[in-house]
């Protein structure tokens, strides 16, 4: 009896290393995780808000556009979340109360624009406020987890990264298609209700987080040397070029608002279709990021950047069937067209996207890591602040309208040919025998969250798009 007893418990502990990748389970690690979980599962009111943007408000697709850049600043400046939390810590924490207050925060934005959100500015302020909310947790939960990598031994590295990976992954997944299912039988303000619950788990966990106080100077003495690190690190070319072709290749203009007019106004797509398309998406971002990281992770940045822009660009002209109601001349379904089509281009999007994660990475050295990964990151989100912007204009330019699409055709063309802007700069990312000197560094200890940074980017711009 006791030595099945013993076997029984071997067994337990076997099968609980490997839910948590070796990872020892602790309140703490159970709260950081559920934050990851809770980031991903916000993205239940992803069409709620577009909805409630296009039907309620009466928005034109020009103002969508303008409205998302605005909602989106918090992403741009995330690195001042950091310095902030570092820097000014309430009652001597630093993470706790900050984790508190983003989940009160949060709470606040769903549950006004499940009330008293009637205008386009209250809208405005109530997404943004949302926003902000997910970036300080976001930071907050980040800096967590670099503090317990530094730790982890060479075996078990990136083996966190993954599990806080796996439940933000799990929460966006889950929210895929109820995103569009719940608004069959429940109006959008009733989804943003029951999404306002879900920030207070935030302010619920962060009770699990430990923290001990700290003194004020040690806190002075901190940030003082990461500005100086930060300050050696952005003066360097091969750092600041290869940011500045990333801006460039996500500052060019979308078309993803009129687009979403067009589906729900001329295509006739209910919002659990929209839904539907959204957990096919879903997986195929996910196998995107297993082909990059199965077959293309060691390939040339510029080949990866070359061909996936290129094949990008082609096929983004396949929306043109679509928009031209082509598709139909050739007997497909327009639901099996939008939904093949947005497999094909997400896939291509996520090898893409992936480069780019990993190259900002690569480029963080040691000390100051955490920070210039987010400083780059906020960069990368200021682009595509821009291109919300440039697509605004163009949208307004062509005066494409929520029942005037005839110049749709020319805005897919003018984005799809934009994307191919960045490639005259090329050279300005690494070259192949320099970034086989960048990734001998790949074993460092620490590494960027790049898979949990991308499940939550996407997320997050879901949720206001």
């Amino acid at each position: 009896m006791v030595v099945q007893s013993s076997g029984l418990s071997k067994v337990k502990d076997s099968l609980t290393q490997k839910i948590f990748l070796g990872n020892e389970p602790n309140a703490e690690l159970i709260a950081i995780l559920t934050v990851y979980f809770v980031q991903g599962i916000l993205g239940l009111s992803r069409l709620a808000v577009s909805f409630f943007l296009k039907d309620e408000l009466l928005l034109s697709p020009v103002q969508v556009s303008a409205l998302l850049g605005i909602v989106f600043l918090p992403w741009m400046i995330k690195p001042v979340f950091g310095f902030i939390s570092d820097g000014l810590p309430i009652f001597g924490y630093r993470r706790r109360p900050y984790l508190i207050l983003s989940g009160i925060l949060g709470t606040a934005s769903w549950i006004s624009l499940a009330t008293i959100v009637h205008t386009s500015w209250a809208a405005t302020l109530a997404i943004a406020l949302g926003s902000l909310s997910v970036a300080m947790s976001d930071v907050i939960v980040d800096s967590l987890v670099v503090e317990r990598v530094r730790g982890e031994s060479q075996a078990k590295a990136g083996s966190l990264q993954s599990l806080c990976w796996g439940a933000a992954a799990i929460g966006g997944l889950i929210t895929a298609y109820f995103s569009g299912l719940l608004l069959q039988y429940f109006t959008t303000r009733t989804v943003f209700g029951i999404t306002a619950l879900f920030p207070l788990i935030v302010s619920g966990v962060a009770w699990l987080i430990a923290e001990s106080p700290v003194s004020k100077d040690s806190q002075d003495s901190n940030i003082k040397h990461q500005l100086g690190q930060l300050r050696q690190a952005i003066s360097q070319k091969t750092i600041w070029l290869p940011t500045a072709f990333i801006f460039i290749w996500q500052a060019t203009p979308n078309a993803e608002s009129a687009f979403f007019f067009f589906s729900t106004n001329e295509l006739h797509f209910e919002p659990e279709f929209l839904g539907r398309v959204y957990l096919v998406t879903s997986f195929a971002s996910l196998a995107g990021v297993w082909i990059f990281q199965r077959f293309l992770k060691s390939i040339p940045f510029r080949v990866i950047f070359v061909w996936s822009t290129v094949l990008s660009s082609i096929l983004g002209m396949t929306t043109l069937l679509l928009v031209t109601h082509t598709n139909r001349l050739l007997g497909i379904d327009d639901h099996w067209f939008s939904l093949g089509d947005s497999l094909i281009l997400s896939v291509m999007g996520k090898i893409a996207f992936m480069q780019v994660m990993v190259l900002a990475a690569r480029l963080c050295p040691s000390g100051v890591e955490a920070t210039l990964f987010a400083l780059l990151m906020s960069i990368f989100n200021s682009a595509g602040t821009v291109s919300n912007a440039l697509g605004a204009l163009i949208t307004y330019w062509l005066g494409i309208t929520a029942t005037n699409f005839e110049s749709l055709w020319l805005l897919v063309v003018i984005t799809n040919i934009s994307t191919l802007l960045p490639l005259p700069f090329i050279n300005w990312l690494p070259a192949a025998d320099e970034q086989t000197e960048i990734l001998k560094n790949e074993e460092q200890p620490f590494l960027p969250d790049l898979m949990s940074e991308l499940v939550l980017r996407e997320s997050e711009s879901e949720i206001i798009e």
